[in-house]
This record gives structure tokens, sequence and C-alpha cells, in this order.
């Protein structure tokens, strides 16, 4: 029987995969795994949530309903709470909602059918019938305001159709069709900027600009399909009803099929599988609903979704291939990463040939080989995988895959740490190594070198110009042999100088994120340099004081100390420091400022300063600046027309202070 401790364990583990994977997706918008991957995660900790009640915490991700909120955009509280819907992943699963709904319900059911749009939910507020605000869905209860974005959408109503004034709030989802990604696609790469992964990715993007201009030159769209508050002269009784009326509004719309049983239900489900691919648009589900709306308000709602819908996934899409070769890539961390190669095959509408079989043990653990016939599953429609073998189809002459005991590019070799799953070159020389840690020091999100990119880091260490990362810093001493170089030129050579020697002001925390120290990320980086504020005060930390950072656990804090105790890493940061690159911050908290320990909330107009310099003013002396006022505020900064956060702040008890209060607490410092 398994120790409590371990199940204990294993339930903030999965907690907080899923709580960095929504941060991905949600805020990022960039997930990295698959929404089969998550729904698996998901399952577990709600089986084990159910299995040990006394575990369960009302911070868990199976309690939340979305993402968080970017900063950059007016944070907006909705009305109403924009619920998640909880997930059927096949017949049975529609079966049993049917049974849950029939129990607490009384007379016959109908439900309506509907395409879950592959998009941006966003909620539109109309007052006395004219569109006033459009807000993403954000975490369900607070999202972004994107009025001047929404309004660059042809299709969405300026103006309600109706002979009465209606007060509406309607829930929509913004999308970007096929041919308008494959279009918006083919002009990013011929500025030179990168492609998005899919068309979800697309439209979010784009509806998350600051600038409408770049909105309203995307290809976006909408569909309405819910109405989440109404006044009292839009009299509505049920969902399919509702539809008429939206779509009489002028609301893009697209109608739901109405079925008087779940069967039937099932059938149009199992039949849109194939169908969805003939659509315009991208569609990952469909969503039953329980059409009428006074049952609805019997079932009610979780604190996460309503009782009377679910999400029907559609299965992935498989198709077959036979693997050609296994190849092993070599990362900046030495970590050997497999690679399946295969026959082209088209899967949801791309033809691929490759797959990351991500580590030994996935190999050993499906047995695949070369030579095998394999499903292969284009995870989330966008990452290809390997699902499985098909044995019935396997040569007789194959041999289980020999994972490399050595380095496939310097031959030394390989470790496998107890515990972890990587295998890696320990090679600090290793050239693959060398190359993508160059690579990773130059990127956007580290060093950002402008016009220093992979190919220029081959060509430089072709000609054995760099092999470190301080050796970038010496390139201004090898102009010549740079202009020399064919594919350059002396105006390239120019601006990467200049743009090299520009970097060396950067934050120490895109140095740190640059250095590609293992489990040190970008968010990490910045943490160390808000804490520590130099990089001469963090090659002094230690175990005790790591951990006690916001997010820092064990692991991180160990990698980070076996790092900065490295000779060689000491070695690197001390030739930086004499090439001229920057080691402090201008980030750095006060962890003993005047508001440390404390959340601050700003609300209404300022004189002096605009939101973001007293956002950073408050981080600076320790706080927390949030965007909402709760029992958890401490303080609240009031300007001109300060409003509701306001009155609500004096409803609960919580200290407020002027503009002038506020500069009179930092004069006083």
């Amino acid at each position: 029987m398994r120790e409590h401790s371990e199940i204990q364990r294993e339930i903030e583990s999965l907690r907080k995969q899923l709580e960095q994977h929504n941060y991905n997706y949600y805020v990022l918008d960039k997930p990295e795994i698959t929404d089969g991957e998550y729904d698996v995660l998901m399952k577990s900790l709600k089986a084990l949530e159910a299995e040990y009640p006394e575990l369960d915490s009302p911070l868990s991700p199976t309690k939340r309903v979305g993402g968080e909120v970017l900063a950059g955009f007016t944070k907006i509280i909705h009305d109403t709470p924009l619920l998640s819907l909880d997930n059927a992943f096949n017949a049975e699963d529609l079966r049993a909602f049917d049974k849950r709904v029939k129990k607490e319900v009384s007379g016959p059911v109908s439900y309506v059918v509907e395409f879950k749009i592959d998009g941006l939910t966003v909620a539109l507020k109309y007052v006395n019938s004219t569109l006033v605000t459009g807000a993403t869905r954000g975490n369900g209860i607070e999202g972004e305001e994107v009025t001047h974005n929404i309004k660059t959408i042809k299709s969405i109503p300026m103006k309600l159709n109706s002979d009465l004034p209606v007060d509406l709030v309607v829930r929509g989802e913004v999308f970007m069709p096929k041919s308008g990604f494959q279009k918006l696609n083919e002009t990013q790469t011929l500025l030179g900027k990168e492609a998005f992964a899919n068309p979800r990715n697309a439209a979010a993007g784009s509806l998350r600009q600051l600038d409408s201009k770049i909105a309203a030159a995307r290809p976006l769209d909408i569909f309405v399909f819910e109405v989440i508050a109404s006044s009292e002269n839009l009299a509505l009784a049920s969902h399919f009803e509702s539809f008429e009326q939206l779509k009489a509004m002028g609301f893009k719309m697209v109608t739901p099929v109405k079925f008087d049983d779940m069967e039937s239900v099932i059938q149009y489900c199992d039949k849109m599988i194939d169908e969805r691919h003939q659509l315009s648009y991208e569609i990952d589900g469909l969503v039953v609903k329980v059409d009428d709306f006074e049952q609805r308000r019997h079932l009610g709602v979780t604190v996460k979704s309503p009782k009377w819908a679910i999400a029907y996934k559609f299965p992935a899409e498989l198709a077959e291939t036979v693997i050609n070769e296994i190849r092993v890539q070599v990362g900046r961390t030495g970590v050997l990463t497999p690679l399946a190669e295969f026959n082209p095959v088209k899967v949801a509408g791309s033809v691929i040939s490759r797959a990351t079989l991500h580590n030994k043990a996935y190999i050993a653990e499906k047995d695949i080989r070369v030579g095998d016939t394999v499903y292969i599953q284009k995870a989330g429609d966008v990452i290809p995988a390997v699902v499985s073998v098909k044995l019935d189809r396997r040569p007789d002459d194959t041999k289980a895959y020999a994972f490399p005991s050595q380095c496939p590019i310097c031959e030394t070799a390989v470790i496998q740490i107890e515990g972890e799953s990587a295998v890696r070159c320990p090679n600090a020389e290793c050239p693959a190594k060398i190359k993508r840690k160059l690579t990773h020091f130059v990127s956007r999100s580290a060093m950002n070198i402008d016009g220093v990119g992979e190919s220029v880091i081959d060509l430089l260490i072709e000609n054995d110009l760099i092999e470190t990362i301080p050796d970038i810093y010496c390139l201004d001493q090898k102009r010549a042999a740079l202009v020399a170089i064919e594919r350059l030129g002396e105006k390239s050579v120019e601006n990467m100088l200049a743009a090299i020697e520009q970097s060396k002001q950067n934050d120490l925390y895109r140095l740190i994120h640059g250095l590609g120290i293992p489990l040190i990320g970008e968010k990490a980086a910045k943490s160390l340099a808000q804490y520590f504020g130099s990089l001469e005060e963090l090659l002094k930390a230690d175990f005790e004081t790591l951990t006690h950072i916001s997010d820092f656990g064990d692991k991180m804090a160990n990698s980070l100390l076996s790092t900065l105790s490295n000779s060689e890493f000491r070695n690197q940061i001390e030739r930086l420091r004499a090439l001229g690159v920057d080691l402090k911050s201008e980030q750095r908290i006060d962890q003993e400022g005047v508001f440390a320990g404390k959340t601050v909330v700003v609300t209404g107009t300022m004189q002096k300063y605009t939101r973001d310099e007293i956002k950073g003013i408050i981080e600076s002396q320790g706080g927390k600046a949030s965007g909402s006022v709760s029992k958890k505020t401490d303080i609240v900064v009031a300007g001109e027309n300060a409003g509701s956060k306001a009155e609500k702040a004096k409803s609960l008890g919580i200290r407020i202070i002027s503009e002038t209060e506020f500069d009179a607490i930092l004069k006083a410092l």
C-alpha cells in the first residue's frame, strides 16, 4: 500500500505541472504539451483528489477556470464568470453526462450541439444596444480589455439590430480561418518573422496587440455562441431560441444542431470526427448543452464548470508510416534527444516526416525500432509524436534500438543521473553543446543580439572565431576576418558588432538566462536578478537563501549552486566582466522596502505616474502590484475617478491613500 506522504507528493507534483501548463497555454500562448497529454494529467489529479478528499485544496487546478492576465492591458472583472467545461472523450462519457442531467431534472431533456471553435474566448458587452467593451476570458474571473482590437473585427456589430434598447453580454470565440492563417504565415516568412504555430495562437497573438492597426491587418473573425447576461426585455427560454435572436441582432453564428436524445448526439459526434476537416476553420471538439434555460438554472454550476454542458473532445488523428532512421541530437545542456525519421505522411492537414522520441526510456517503453510500422499523431494538430508500434507488421530482422553509449558528435561516453530520464554528454567542449549554448546566449529571450542567429553562429564557429560565450565580445578585434567571410559583408559585420556592443548594457536577468544554467529559465533569471541585484551578490548565494525566493525549489537551487561553484563558469564571468558586460540589474527589489510583503492596488487616474511606473515602484519596494481588490489587499492607491475599486476597499476596511500620500511615502525613504 502506498504511503500517504507519497500520494501527497504526487498530487502536489500534478498540481505544479498543470499550473505551469496553464500558464504556457493561456498566458504565453506557447503550449509545451498537447491537449490530450494535459487531459491525462488533469484526469489523474481529479481521480487522486476524489480518492483522497482530505488532500483536496481550493487552490488546486481542478478548481480553476483558466490562466492569468498579461501585463500591458487594462484588467477587467467579468460581471458573470466565464466558466470552463468538463470534458467527454468517448460515448460512455456522454452517456454518463446524460444520466447525471436526467437524475436532476424532470421531464424530457433536449440537447443542442455546437462547434468548439479553436480560438480565443471573449466577452462582448452592449449597453443600450451599443458595444461598450470587449474583453478576453483571462482566468474566467478577470480578463484583459481589448475593445480597440475587437472593433477591428468586421463581423462584430457595433450596434445591435433591435427595436428596443438592449443591455447584453455575449460570449464568443475569436478565430482565424485556415486560409487567412496560411496567408499570414506566408507574410511572416517573407518579412523574416517567426511563423505562428497554429490558427489559435495566431488569433490570440493578434487580439493581444497594443496597436490596433496590427489587429486590423490580421484576418480575424468571430462566432458568438452564448448569452451571458441580458436585460429583462430580452426574454429567452432556451439556447436554441437565443441563437435565433442573436442572429437577428446581427451576430455571426454557427447554428447549433438540436437533438431529443443522447444517442443521436453521439452519432452526430462520430460523424463530425471526419467532416470537421471540410470546415474553413479549426474546431477541436463539440459542445453539448441542455437546451432549456429553466432546466439549466435547476442544474446549476460547480466552482469550475456548468453542470448543464460538456465538451466532447475529438480523438487525436492518427496516421500510419514506417520508421527509416532514428537520429540523436545533442542540446546545449548535453541532453541526447532521439528523433524518428519516417516516410512522409499527412496528418491533420500537413505532411510530416519526423517526430521526437523524447528520450531513451520512451523508446524502450514502446520498443520502437528502425523498420517498424508506427502510428503518428500530430498532437494538438501541431506537434508530431510516435504513439505506438504495430507489432504484427514488424519485420523479422529488426533489432531493439541501442541508445548511444557515446555522444554522436564528440564520442565522449554519455552519462545518466539516477532518477533522471535524460542521457547526457558530459563533455564541456562538445561542439554540439557549444553551438547550442552560443545560439541560446544570443537568442531573443536571452541577450537578444540582433543579426546573430544560428546560421551566423555556425559561420563564426566554422571560421574559428568563437568557442566560448566571452569570445562573442572579442569579435570587434577580428573585424577583418569577419568581413572576409563570404556570407557576411561589411555592413552586416558593422551592424552585428554594434548589436553585440549594445548587449553589454542588458539587464542582468538576460545574462543569467543566456548563460544556460540547467533548470534556470527566463522567469527564474528575472527572480534572481530582482532578488540579488548583481552577479557579485548572486555568487554568494546559499541553499537556504535561494529556496526562500518565490517559485524556487530544491532542484533549481542545487542546479544553480552547482553551476556557480564551477571554476570554468566563474572564469567565464570574470572574462565577461573584463570585457565590459554589465553584471548588475535595474530591477532589484528591496526585500525590506516600504511595501515589502504587501499587496497594493492602484486605481483611478494618476497625475505624476503612469501605471507601469507606479507598478515598478511598488515592486522595487518589495510589494506586489495587483489589479483587483480583495481581502488580501493591504493598500489601495486612489487617483482621480477611482470608482468601484475604492468603494470596495472602503467596504473591506482596506487602507486607502492618495497619489500625494504615495509620493510622500517615497520621499521619506
